[in-house]
C-alpha cells in the first residue's frame, strides 16, 4: 500500500524518472494557511548539492493543485506534485537483468512480475520521500508552534566527531563506497495523551513512518537498546510535577504507547547506500550466472545526509495523526 494514517492520511505516488512524483493528503482540516512558499525550507534540507550527496540536481518546486484556496487549505484532499526534470534512465538499463545487491531491484521484479519501472530505482527511489517531506510541513502545521523539533546527524559511518564527518564521508567516495547515519529526532511541547496502549501506540506509528523511509534499517527511543543493559532503578523516570514532567527521560517522553509531555527522543539509524561505484558481484537473471556489476548513474555516498528531513517529517506526520484523532 502507498497510503497512510487514520485521520491525517496521505499517499504518496510516482517514480523516479516518471513525469512526477508527488503527495495526496486527506483530512487536512480546513482553515490552514499554507503556500508553496512554506515547503522551501524543508525541502531544501532533502535537496542534493553538498559534498556525499549526488550530483542529480531538481529544483524540487512543489506545486499544489487542489485542496488549497485563497492561501488557505479547504478540508478537501490537499495534493502536492514535483516535477521530475533531470533523468538520465540509461544509466539504468543493465539493472533489468542485473539487479543491484541490497536495492529493490530484484524484489520488485518478483512482486510485479517485471511490469515495475526499473529506472533510478523506480518507486523504491529516495525521490519518492518528496512527498513525506511536503506532507511533514502540512503536519508541523496542524501541531502549531509549540510543537518544537530539533534534527540532528548524531552518527556517519561510525564516527560520532561531527568535525569527522566530512573525512569519512571523502574517504568512502575516494573507495568508490558509501557509509550510513543515525539521524536523531528530538520534540518538545507534545502535550501527554497521544497514542494508544497496543497496536497505535506512538512509538508504533512513529515506527511504522519511519520504517517506510528507504535506507532506515533500526529505530529506537530514548534509551532504547541500552535500557535493556541497565537495572529499573537506573531507566526508571520519576515523576516531578502535575504536568508529568519527569526528573530524567529514559523513556523519551513515551510511556505506555501514549505520551507524557516530555521531551520526545527518537533515532533511526539508515544503511550505506546500497548504489557504490566499486564493481560487485551479482546474478544475471537472464543467464543464471553471477558476474561482475558496475553500477552507473548519481548516487550520494552519504544519504544520511537528506534522510534527516524525511525522518523528522515522519514523526510529524505520526504526531499530527494522533493529534487529530484526540
Amino acid at each position: 500500500m502507498n497510503s497512510w494514517g487514520n485521520i491525517f492520511r496521505l499517499t504518496i505516488w510516482g517514480e523516479s524518472h516518471g513525469a512526477e512524483v508527488g503527495v495526496s493528503i486527506d483530512g487536512v482540516p480546513a482553515g490552514i494557511a499554507l503556500s508553496e512558499e512554506d515547503f522551501v525550507a524543508d525541502l531544501d534540507r532533502r535537496r542534493a548539492g553538498s559534498a556525499g550527496t549526488t550530483t542529480r540536481k531538481e529544483s524540487d518546486q512543489p506545486h499544489i493543485v487542489s485542496g488549497l484556496y485563497n492561501g488557505y487549505t479547504t478540508g478537501s484532499p490537499l495534493t502536492i506534485t514535483f516535477r521530475n526534470e533531470n533523468t538520465r534512465s540509461g544509466d539504468y538499463s543493465n539493472l533489468v537483468r542485473q539487479p543491484r545487491p541490497s536495492h529493490a531491484d530484484w524484489v520488485a521484479q518478483k512482486k510485479w512480475d517485471g511490469f515495475n519501472d526499473p529506472r533510478g530505482g523506480g518507486h523504491f527511489s529516495g525521490r519518492i520521500t518528496l512527498g513525506m517531506v511536503a506532507a511533514g510541513v502540512v503536519a508541523k502545521k496542524i501541531l502549531g508552534d509549540a510543537v518544537r523539533f530539533s534534527t540532528e546527524i548524531t552518527e556517519i559511518g561510525g564516527e560520532r566527531n561531527k568535525d569527522q564527518f566530512a573525512a569519512v564521508i571523502e574517504s568512502a567516495r575516494v573507495a568508490q563506497d558509501s557509509v550510513g547515519g543515525v539521524v536523531e529526532c528530538r520534540v518538545d511541547g507534545v502535550e501527554a495523551g497521544l497514542g494508544e496502549p497496543f497496536f497505535d501506540s506512538a512509538e508504533s506509528l512513529m515506527a511504522h513512518l519511519l520504517f517506510s523511509v528507504p535506507a532506515v534499517k533500526g529505530v529506537e527511543f530514548g534509551d532504547g537498546f541500552e535500557s535493556a543493559r541497565v537495572r529499573g532503578s537506573q531507566n526508571n523516570d520519576p515523576i516531578i510535577d502535575m504536568q508529568g514532567r519527569t526528573a530524567t527521560n529514559h523513556a523519551g517522553g513515551i510511556v505506555g504507547g501514549i505520551t507524557n509531555s516530555n521531551e520526545i527522543v527518537v533515532r533511526a539509524a539508515v544503511k550505506p547506500t546500497a548504489s557504490i561505484s566499486r564493481e560487485q558481484q551479482t546474478l544475471n537473471i537472464e543467464s543464471g550466472a553471477v558476474e561482475p556489476l558496475i553500477i552507473k548513474g548519481r548516487h550520494d555516498v552519504c544519504i544520511t545526509l537528506r534522510a534527516a528531513v524525511v525522518v523528522e517529517a515522519a514523526v510529524a506526520i505520526a504526531l499530527a495523526d494522533l493529534k487529530l484523532r484526540r
